[in-house]
């Protein structure tokens, strides 16, 4: 047991990545380029939406915040993983563990609350087209955004500060990267408050957030069979119908692992892998699909390249 005066200077081990010699150099070299894959995708989308005053629209700077999260989920994971890889050293300092879960529980509520308010703007804009620019205002959009990130973020913070009065009892975590529950799990007190705050914020976030985006979505359906213009309905449907894949997606894979915690009969290495997945797929996808898929961006992108292109000439 280790007291609360030390527990600063804790040395956690999390799970083996099991990788045979052979292995350790291509899956660093792997997971190097995929990391840098995301940060250049994602910081792409950025840079071009910030600099450029057509898309600064809504729409755009509520997609604005979706690359900013992104990058920062990949970076809560990729770093730590390339030094684990390299080394082969899992160890990691209980502080770090801390800020390390903390990260990713903000990129993955993050994530469900940014989503949530891209259905919302969609809603507003084919449902109520008329009255879209007096409802998504300037002002408006600041404080949904404002008011979004700082609800998440106290959220969080009680989270992780109902953490630090407890004792910890033992340095092996069963998990490949660190988070609430598999933090609880290494406590030797009673956690019964956390646990209850845990399901209070695990209900938050998946219910209301799924309930709101099936509020929106019943209704962007209805008003798109009823709309007589096959184009708009078709395009209507499509960005609405891979939102909300990405959305479903990433309800599945963020509310598997942290069930998985409170049964024994989950597989463990099932709930590794999604914990892992999380922080990887939606980074990658997430810029093809709301990015690079939207021509306005694809556009702003293009006119840039080339612009580049013949000022080197």
């Amino acid at each position: 047991m280790y007291p609360n005066g030390s527990v600063l200077s804790v040395v956690l081990t999390l799970h083996s990545l099991e990788l045979s010699q052979m292995s350790i150099y291509p899956a660093f070299i792997f997971g190097t380029v995929a990391y840098l894959i995301i940060l250049l995708c994602n910081l792409t989308i950025v840079v071009t939406i910030c600099e450029n005053r057509n898309l600064h629209k809504p729409m755009y700077i509520l997609l604005l915040n979706l690359p900013i999260n992104d990058a920062m989920g990949a970076t809560s994971l990729f770093p730590q993983l390339l030094y684990s890889i390299w080394s082969q050293d899992r160890s990691i300092s209980y502080p770090a563990c801390l800020l390390q879960g903390f990260i990713i529980h903000m990129y993955g509520g993050a994530s469900h609350v940014i989503l949530t308010a891209m259905a919302f703007d969609r809603y507003i804009a084919i449902c109520f087209p008329l009255r879209y620019g007096a409802i998504m205002t300037t002002n408006n959009l600041k404080r949904i955004i404002s008011v979004m990130w700082l609800l998440h973020f106290i959220i969080i913070f009680v989270l992780f500060c109902l953490l630090m009065p407890h004792k910890i009892c033992q340095t092996y975590m069963a998990d490949l990267v660190c988070y609430n529950p598999s933090l609880m799990k290494i406590m030797c007190e009673d956690t019964t408050v956390n646990n209850i705050y845990g399901l209070f914020t695990l209900y938050l976030y998946h219910c209301i957030s799924l309930s709101v985006v099936a509020f929106t979505y019943i209704h962007i359906l209805i008003t798109c069979v009823t709309n007589k213009q096959s184009d708009t309905k078709i395009k209507a449907l499509q960005t609405c119908g891979t939102h909300l894949v990405v959305f479903l997606f990433l309800e599945f894979n963020t509310f598997f692992p942290l069930i998985a915690h409170r049964t024994e009969n989950a597989p463990a290495h099932l709930r590794r892998v999604f914990s892992i997945s999380i922080l990887v797929f939606p980074p990658i996808v997430n810029p093809l699909i709301y990015g690079f898929k939207t021509k306005e961006i694809r556009q702003k992108i293009v006119t840039c390249l080339k612009r580049k292109r013949n000022s080197v000439r």
